[in-house]
């Protein structure tokens, strides 16, 4: 083991919990980590000896094995081996001179931009966030059964959650949506069936919890029927009839159509959305090409930034690709399927153009790479993340509104899914 191995563990680890400078954690910090990791890997390393680790107690011992494995496991590899053996590979797990966040970090982004992409992107969990919780993990007295059924493949979408868990008389059930600990209800412990409203497509890890802890997790997956177009409006957004954005030359939706849902254009355009989820043979990440043409339709006003975005949703983290009018790029981010990359300290102007006419944008894995082009030239280029993810929707997120048209995804040389 190397110190220099063990630190770019620890700064993985960092940006994935995004809390700022490990230098100013508190104790509780070390507490809420200590939490954390056993909610994951199901073993518990010491509020002390995380602190020793971070070096805030002198230790001159070197970390177990058994550590550097939970640790490893935390960030997302197998094993501290699996860690090492790839971090010498790629040089970095995650490139040091990006400035990378979690998805759930973005809740604290106030953007429309931002907002929009969590409407839809919040479908999908992220486990190594956990539930920060304090108490022991509770004891159940036998088996447990937690199970899920959506009733429809059409949205809204009413699941149909089945459990029975044997607890003790003060202990308190819940039943939680995704990563969002905001959809999690308190039921019936005598009870067996719990239903729940999910408003927006995508991947989900609903879980059941006793006493605040996570004790079974079941994936998911909210499905549209074909093409789903709706207009972000908070708390039940507005879905759109497929005649007023669907046509055989592609996906658009006309400023009038929104005006019409009474939802004003100025002065702060709306957020559009078109999604397609569950509907084609998952593709792998590590062997994927994808590709497509799309046009923002509202350029004036508050809108001149021409913000659009495209999701390739996954079921772990999805790929999000930002573009805007040149002069804004500093707002936009990437998001390579694990953690975002930011245009405040990266060179994404290559992400800029004008959008008002129809630009292609694609992206594909080369290697242990993700590849993205703008207009057939490739304009940045992201470590792909090394555990195994598979593409199973395609999103467009519009500010104001926009249009596509060409949509391929492949696997591989074989086309899985194409439109218009």
């Amino acid at each position: 083991m190397s110190a220099s191995e063990l630190k770019r563990l620890l700064v993985i680890i960092e940006q994935q919990l995004d809390w700022g400078d490990p230098s100013t954690w508190q104790g509780k910090d070390f507490e809420v980590l200590n939490e954390l990791i056993l909610d994951k890997t199901k073993v518990s390393l010491s509020a002390s000896t995380l602190r020793r680790i971070w070096g805030r107690v002198e230790y001159n011992h070197l970390p177990s094995g058994t550590t550097l494995d939970t640790l490893s496991r935390f960030a997302g590899f197998d094993s501290w081996r699996v860690f090492t053996k790839q971090n010498k590979t790629t040089t970095a797990a995650i490139p040091e001179k990006e400035s990378n966040q979690p998805i759930a970090a973005a809740n604290k982004k106030t953007g429309w931009l931002f907002k929009a992409a969590l409407v839809i992107a919040g479908a999908i969990a992220i486990s190594l966030l956990g539930i920060y919780a304090k108490k022991t993990p509770p004891i159940p007295k036998g088996p447990i059964l937690f199970n899920t059924k959506p009733v429809t493949r059409s949205l809204p979408n009413s699941v149909i959650f089945t459990y029975d868990v044997k607890t003790n008389p003060d202990d308190s059930v819940f039943i939680q949506q995704s990563w969002d600990p905001d959809t999690r209800v308190s039921v019936d412990k005598t009870k067996h069936q719990f239903t729940s409203v999910y408003y927006v497509p995508g991947f989900y890890h609903a879980k059941l919890l006793v006493n605040n802890k996570i004790v079974k997790e079941r994936l998911l997956m909210i499905p549209t029927n074909g093409w789903l177009g709706l207009i972000v409006n908070h708390p039940i957004p507005v879905y759109l009839d497929s005649t007023e954005f669907l046509s055989s030359n592609g996906l658009q939706l006309a400023p009038s159509t929104i005006t019409k849902h009474n939802i004003p254009i100025e002065p702060q355009p709306p957020a559009v959305d078109f999604c397609n989820v569950g509907n084609f043979e998952p593709v792998p990440l590590k062997d994927f090409s994808f590709s497509s043409e799309v046009r923002n339709d509202l350029h004036k006003g508050a809108a001149a930034c021409q913000f659009m975005q495209i999701i390739l949703f996954t079921d772990y983290t999805p790929v999000i690709v930002q573009l805007s009018a040149k002069g804004c790029v500093s707002e936009l981010r990437l998001l390579n399927g694990g953690y975002f990359i930011s245009g405040k300290d990266n060179d994404l102007s290559g992400f800029g153009t004008d959008l008002s006419k129809w630009v292609k944008v694609g992206c594909k894995s080369v290697g242990d790479k993700i590849q993205y082009f703008v207009n057939d030239k490739m304009v940045y280029e992201s470590l792909r993340p090394l555990y195994n993810e598979n593409i199973i929707g395609v999103g467009y997120f519009f500010q104001g509104t926009g249009s596509v048209k060409g949509v391929k995804l492949n696997k591989g040389n074989k086309t899985v899914f194409e439109a218009f």
